[in-house]
């Protein structure tokens, strides 16, 4: 089968090994020739341009696009034009939903089908393989099965659940059919939104283990600072990484999230190399915002989510209106504070 695949960055470029690899041809493009270059290293063929990958694909034609979300319309208003009824085109970026809905609109007045596609793997893809959440015409679902097999884990990844038995299933192999456009990336989106709080859990846990020898600190004692009631209470130095390590092995918390916690802490346990600002990159604001449309509650995905923007500095003004009324209203004084953790 071939697949024509624009796009190779972090994740796109193992994409395309792990698709070579499994006997699928894959014509790519990027615009960085190393990128290029680099895939043709392993085995794909690489075209100048947008239009030269287009006519080095056999029709009915597939192209997969592996891009930030806010270059998908430059790309497909370049490569539209040069496609045929029938030919397929596949977002597997992070797209909104909502964007989905409109692209396949739009290319279905040329008679081409659009599939959305949720890609979960992370730069680990190319070994564990990508779990994939797919929207789009069923018809091509099916005709693209081979290339989401390739790129699936498969079943071994996990054991089976109980209850199932028979021929594994897509799901049991790493990737579902969600149903009509925008299905794949609204699994997706949840798939993040959910990530953020279970990030923000591990670490908020964590934090409080760490600071869990407050009680040896010294505390100024002044007005402004509450006293640390039972000093005796908060009297330990936990091992961060060992506890990670622990709670791997027959822990009910335990997660590939907190397997790669572990590795980071192993090699730091003070994440000196950090600076503590976490980017969200959309999923986790597009969750929200279809719970407050569906009246649906999801506190602990919102917090997860304002914690980043806090982490970002978002909140510095806020704190200082909190810190000009605390004068104001009682002649408090700031504490100057380096926060380096």
């Amino acid at each position: 089968m071939q697949l024509g695949f624009v796009g190779l960055g972090r994740m796109g470029l193992n994409m395309v090994r792990r698709l070579q690899e499994a006997g699928i041809e894959c014509v790519v493009f990027d615009t960085h020739l190393e990128a290029r270059r680099e895939a043709a290293s392993h085995g794909a063929t690489a075209a100048d341009s947008i239009q030269d990958l287009v006519a080095r694909l056999d029709g009915p034609r597939a192209v997969w696009l592996m891009l930030p979300t806010a270059v998908v319309d430059v790309v497909l208003d370049q490569l539209t034009p040069l496609l045929s009824e029938g030919d397929i085109v596949i977002d597997g970026g992070n797209s909104h939903y909502v964007e989905d809905l409109r692209r396949a609109q739009a290319l279905s007045k040329h008679k081409l089908m659009y599939v959305d596609v949720g890609v979960s793997g992370g730069v680990w893809g190319r070994e564990r393989g990508y779990c994939q959440m797919i929207g789009g015409p069923e018809p091509a679902f099916k005709r693209l099965d081979p290339v989401f097999a390739a790129l699936a884990p498969g079943v071994g990844a996990a054991p089976r659940s109980e209850g199932r038995s028979g021929e594994p299933s897509a799901a049991e192999k790493g990737y579902l059919y969600c149903g009509p456009n925008g299905a794949g990336h609204f699994v997706k989106m949840v798939h993040n939104g959910i990530e953020y709080g279970l990030m923000a859990a591990y670490a908020e846990g964590l934090n409080v283990l760490k600071n869990a020898n407050a009680g040896k600190q010294q505390r100024t004692a002044d007005a402004e600072t509450s006293p640390l009631e039972h000093p005796e209470r908060y009297q330990y130095d936990f091992p961060l990484g060992d506890i990670a390590e622990l709670w791997r092995r027959g822990s009910v918390i335990g997660s590939w999230l907190l397997d790669l916690t572990a590795a980071e802490l192993g090699r730091d346990p003070t994440l000196k190399d950090y600076t503590g600002r976490v980017s969200d990159s959309g999923e986790g604001r597009w969750t929200a915002q279809a719970a407050i449309d569906e009246g649906v509650p999801v506190p602990v995905l919102t917090a997860a989510l304002f914690g980043r923007f806090t982490s970002q500095g978002n909140e510095l003004y806020a704190n200082k209106v909190l810190s000009a009324m605390r004068h104001s209203f009682g002649g408090h004084n700031e504490i100057k504070t380096d926060n380096k953790g």
